[in-house]
């Protein structure tokens, strides 16, 4: 069975709703620019928002970087009261989920999140059911129109990006000139992180080897930190990886003095002395497009790509860690290339 917690107001008043209209993504796009706020929208009932996730609100990786949003929005929009969020948890198996997609559409919430691609099938079929209940997914870009659904929006994240940046940092920061990659399955953003990650070292350092492994499991803690350990005994000096399973990763970095590149949510709470920055993703902005979009009458129809450029992608440094300035320089024109389209983050 699923568990959820929901978050909600203890008194009902009129106030207003705080959020954020955007312009509207190009309908033929495969993807929408992180909005920008306008005025927002008067309502006196709290807008409601359900999402279910495969691991934790405190994962530091995939689940924990959208909950995060989710909680940003609702201070933003004034609390509780202006925006209500409940939440299922550690849905590991696709039927629980399923469960509790249709749970949510039947108890009316505005806005039903599927965070996760292996719920895909199970979502498609409960928005069929509930053709006035808004449902989101990622990562993808299926917003369900050739199946003649108008209810559906769809987000990923261009992780190539950060992860070439976070390349780039790797490859100037290693004294050995060996790298090693922990990652989860080859799909999704995980992948597209890990290729961008091998392409910002080798074009950094042409001699520098980067050594790939998949457990094979997004939140096995324990397959991942053997894995680092693996890495490191071939001669590692710098890790990095994806998913919540990096807490056993990060882990076995922090014992033996090995610096950590980390992505999706900031990971610096796990290995303050070696996480040296993140790719985090930001949602915020695509939360309140959907947000907005909603309460305008449209229901789905736009995939969201969260990019450095419009600023869904955020590399933060951790500051008690000291990164050379010629290293933040190099980072910095990576970024820079890559919103002018001058560097490509894949083969």
């Amino acid at each position: 069975m699923y568990r959820r917690l929901i978050l909600m107001a203890t008194f009902v008043l009129a106030l207003a709703l705080a959020a954020c209209a955007a312009p509207a993504a190009p309908a033929a796009a495969p993807a929408a620019d992180a909005p920008a706020a306008e005025a927002p929208a008067e309502t006196s009932d709290p807008f409601r928002i359900a999402i279910v996730m495969p691991s934790s609100t405190t994962d530091l990786a995939w689940s924990q970087a959208m909950y995060d949003a989710l909680k940003s929005v609702q201070a933003e929009m004034g609390g509780e009261a202006s925006l209500e969020i409940a939440y299922s948890e550690n849905m590991f198996q696709v039927t629980d989920a399923a469960a509790a997609i249709r749970d949510y559409a039947a108890e009316g919430f505005d806005l039903v999140i599927a965070h996760g691609t292996q719920y895909g099938n199970s979502m498609f079929e409960v928005a069929t059911d509930f053709p006035e209940t808004s449902f989101a997914w990622g990562t993808a870009v299926d917003t369900g129109t050739e199946q003649g659904l108008e209810n559906i929006f769809a987000y990923e994240a261009a992780a190539d990006e950060g992860g070439y940046v976070n390349g780039v940092i790797a490859a100037l920061l290693s004294e050995a000139n060996v790298i090693g990659v922990v990652g989860p399955v080859e799909a999704g953003d995980a992948k597209l992180y890990i290729d961008g990650f091998k392409k910002g070292v080798m074009d950094t350092k042409p001699d520098a080897v980067v050594n790939v492994s998949f457990t094979g499991n997004f939140g096995d803690t324990a397959l991942a930190a053997e894995a680092a350990n693996v890495h490191i005994q071939a001669g590692a000096d710098i890790l990095t990886g994806s998913a919540q399973q990096v807490v056993g990763a990060v882990g076995v970095a922090k014992e033996n003095g090995v610096k950590w590149l980390g992505t999706q949510s900031d990971q610096t709470s796990l290995g303050p002395d070696v996480v040296v920055a993140n790719q985090v993703y930001e949602w915020t902005g695509t939360v309140k497009d959907m947000i907005a979009k909603i309460q305008a009458g449209e229901l789905g129809g736009t995939a969201y790509n969260l990019t450095l450029a419009n600023g869904g992608l955020v590399i933060a440094y951790n500051s008690a860690v000291a990164v050379p300035d010629d290293v933040k320089a190099a980072a910095d024109a990576a970024i820079a290339g890559i919103e002018d389209g001058s560097i490509t983050t894949m083969e």
